[in-house]
């Protein structure tokens, strides 16, 4: 973990972890942009989830609202930064400090909390009172790209990134582990706004591909707004009943393999 011992260490810092988290965001975007626009465009041709025209101009507003977004997640990690130095997080830097078994489990443990924090924020964010003033610019992006993925107002962007740094200081995580929730946080959101489909034909069936979320799945709450509130998984939609009818028939007309010579 770096050590900050002065106001220009912390700018020092502070400017790296701009850099690296809107760096991170370019990179995973970019990356499913060119792959699913240039190289693999006509094999996914047919995975489109929405055909609705993207506004004039509509990437270069959700770099901008994802500059501020990286900006306050910027601020949010320094924070924690600073808590960690002052011993105040549970956060530990020697894997053996606690048993190997931990690692993974604090993985999925914070990836529940998070995934079940979001869920019930994301219902709050709809409603009246609320929406416009905090989700309404992420809704902006009716026909999502992976550019959508960190375009937030500023209100939701700080609601978004307080649980990960909160649980910090109550569940001991190895400081690569905290890297890799974010890395998975930062692809799961690229993928989930792809607006084409990558999983394979059934995988909303299969025992673990029905837990995940897609763009199939995120698409339906961009048009549908009443549904499909989930992060990374499927189970709180199906608990609550908040699932789109129209996932399952959707999901296969986008993934039927498109001529028999395919089967």
């Amino acid at each position: 973990m770096i050590q900050i011992s002065g106001p220009a260490t912390f700018w020092l810092t502070a400017l790296l972890f701009f850099v690296a988290i809107f760096g991170r965001y370019v990179l995973f975007s970019l990356t499913f942009w060119w792959l699913f626009n240039v190289s693999w465009k006509e094999q996914f041709a047919q995975r489109t989830v929405q055909t609705r025209p993207r506004k004039p101009d509509q990437d270069w507003r959700e770099i901008g609202w994802s500059a501020l977004t990286s900006i306050i997640f910027t601020a949010i990690a320094m924070g924690m930064i600073l808590a960690y130095q002052a011993g105040h997080t549970a956060v530990y830097t020697h894997l053996h400090d606690y048993p190997l078994l931990w690692y993974p489990v604090s993985i999925l443990l914070v990836l529940f909390i998070h995934e079940t924090y979001y869920y019930w924020l994301h219902r709050w964010m709809h409603r009246p009172g609320v929406y416009k003033w905090v989700h309404k610019t992420h809704h902006d992006s009716i026909t999502t790209s992976p550019w959508t993925a960190f375009s937030f107002h500023p209100i939701e962007s700080t609601l978004q990134a307080i649980i990960i740094p909160a649980l910090t200081f109550v569940i001991p995580l190895h400081i690569s582990a905290v890297g890799l929730i974010l890395m998975i946080m930062t692809l799961s959101s690229a993928v989930n706004h792809l607006n084409t489909e990558i999983y394979p034909r059934n995988f909303n069936n299969h025992w673990f591909g029905r837990w995940l979320i897609g763009a199939t799945h995120h698409s339906l709450h961009h048009t549908q707004f009443r549904f499909n509130y989930g992060l990374y998984f499927t189970f709180w939609d199906k608990w609550m009943k908040t699932e789109s009818p129209d996932f399952h028939r959707l999901f296969g007309e986008k993934t039927k393999k498109r001529n028999s010579s395919e089967e």
